[in-house]
């Protein structure tokens, strides 16, 4: 007779607890208090920095770096790739200038509410603060910006040295994401016009843009610890006044997000002929996960599913727009954020902006947003306008300490518009399967390819692909 003896299960964590919203606010609470401990611990967080102010400062200069890393490899293989999808696309050529027009008219409506909420909300003034001592005391002009366009290497390199108080010499490098952006557009152009013998290369770069999302994933998941070390800095560093700025900047960029989403998205949709609510009903799911997730290339498979299933939008042109809109269409990142965040860092440090330096951030942000790679758009923005500016970088690691509760709503915006501009340019070539887009919703986010394709009158919905050729669709 055996007897067998239960063991106690080991304890495990509550479902809600390994949640990665849940981590980044206990990240969030967790620096913030620690921020205000090392504050108290007294020091010049500049000069003479206390033993937890320089930990913090450590931990959180050390999450940015690892973000920095990656930006150039991701920028250039995504930058790649989406061009590399022209491939899959009859009348490529109309419809990617109809895509890409199309892509700036909506950046240029969004960085403009983004500049007038900066300049109404003024989040970054009354702090008191002075620019910080790297600061050169300039902004940035066109003709700077225009010759930081020719890349002076093959992958934008720049190097800088600098002699310390000792008398060491040490040496820096940099990349032009702007320069980095050039090449990829010209190396992906030339891919495409070199034809078969490019394939090996084209799959070369799919399969790097694969790896470097891969690893990017893993950096982001560290997010909740990269967020105790910025927060906790920013607050050791600024004190109290930099939660208040804080609070208001946060304001300022979801209202921005808002007007994008709820004005000006239904406006296009309805000035083109179709229904608002077909267009946010069949949208939603991935404006959702979108919400969720945090990554508008996590979200690109369900983006592009709605984008097919539920607005009707041909396969073949979708499988080109969707793709680089997740890499280059990013009202929410790339227009709204760094126009807001250009603005309140200039307040922040006191430092005036006229109106040509307004312009800039309009320009940067339209031509800029191509180097906004999936999931660090906004870091890749936000370094890019304060550089194009000459304002202080500075600003980059005190806004990254609240960047998870601003990505959320960025992204979801995001994913609304890479959905949109499809639409809209298939409606305008007479591409766009009007029956599919205007088909009653299940509640669910998109039939089975075994479904029949029917319409509202029980009749098999068709519509055309890029070609022009019918083909059968199935509705949502």
């Amino acid at each position: 007779m055996t007897s067998s003896v239960s063991t106690p299960k080991a304890s495990r964590l509550p479902k809600w607890a390994g949640s990665f919203g849940v981590q980044i606010i206990a990240g969030l609470l967790l620096g913030l208090i620690l921020g205000l401990i090392a504050k108290s611990l007294g020091g010049d967080p500049k000069t003479d920095p206390n033993a937890l102010t320089t930990v913090l400062t450590t931990i959180g200069s050390s999450y940015v770096s690892l973000l920095k890393a990656a930006v150039i490899p991701l920028v250039f293989t995504a930058v790649v790739s989406s061009i590399a999808n022209l491939r899959q696309v009859t009348n490529a050529a109309r419809l990617a200038w109809n895509t890409l027009l199309w892509f700036a008219i909506t950046s240029l409506i969004a960085v403009t509410i983004g500049i007038v909420l900066g300049l109404v909300f003024q989040p970054g003034t009354g702090t008191g603060q002075g620019a910080p001592p790297e600061y050169k005391g300039h902004t940035g002009d066109w003709w700077a910006f225009l010759i930081g366009l020719v890349p002076s290497n093959f992958m934008g390199i720049g190097a800088s040295t600098d002699t310390t108080a000792a008398g060491q010499t040490t040496v820096g490098i940099s990349f032009n994401v702007l320069q980095v952006l050039v090449i990829a557009i010209a190396v992906g152009i030339a891919a495409l016009k070199v034809g078969k013998p490019a394939e090996p290369f084209l799959a070369l770069n799919a399969s790097a843009l694969a790896v470097i999302q891969k690893v990017l994933w893993w950096i982001i998941r560290l997010a909740p610890i990269g967020t105790v070390g910025l927060i906790g800095k920013a607050v050791s560093t600024y004190g109290w006044s930099t939660i208040g700025s804080l609070g208001k900047f946060t304001v300022a960029i979801y209202l921005g997000l808002a007007l994008v989403l709820f004005v000006v998205y239904p406006i296009l949709v309805r000035s083109h002929g179709l229904s608002i609510k077909q267009y946010f009903s069949g949208v939603w799911p991935a404006v959702q996960l979108g919400f969720v997730s945090r990554s508008s290339v996590g979200t690109l498979p369900l983006t592009q599913r709605v984008t097919e299933r539920n607005l009707g939008v041909p396969r073949g042109y979708a499988s080109f727009a969707v793709p680089l809109g997740a890499t280059t269409k990013m009202d929410g990142c790339a227009a709204v954020y760094p126009a807001v965040s250009a603005i309140f860092v200039a307040q922040f440090f006191g430092i005036h902006l006229d109106f040509s330096q307004y312009l800039l951030i309009a320009l940067v942000s339209v031509l800029g947003s191509a180097a906004t790679a999936g999931t660090t758009g906004a870091v890749v923005m936000l370094t890019l306008t304060l550089s194009t500016l000459g304002l202080p970088l500075a600003g980059v690691g005190l806004l990254l300490s609240i960047d998870p509760i601003l990505d959320m709503g960025r992204t979801a915006v995001n994913v609304a518009g890479q959905a949109l501009v499809p639409t809209l340019v298939a409606k305008r070539q007479g591409i766009l399967d009007e029956a599919l887009y205007n088909a009653p919703r299940t509640g669910t986010p998109f039939a089975d390819d075994a479904d029949a394709a029917l319409g509202a009158d029980g009749t098999v919905a068709s519509g055309r692909d890029g070609s022009g050729k019918d083909r059968e669709m199935v509705t949502a």
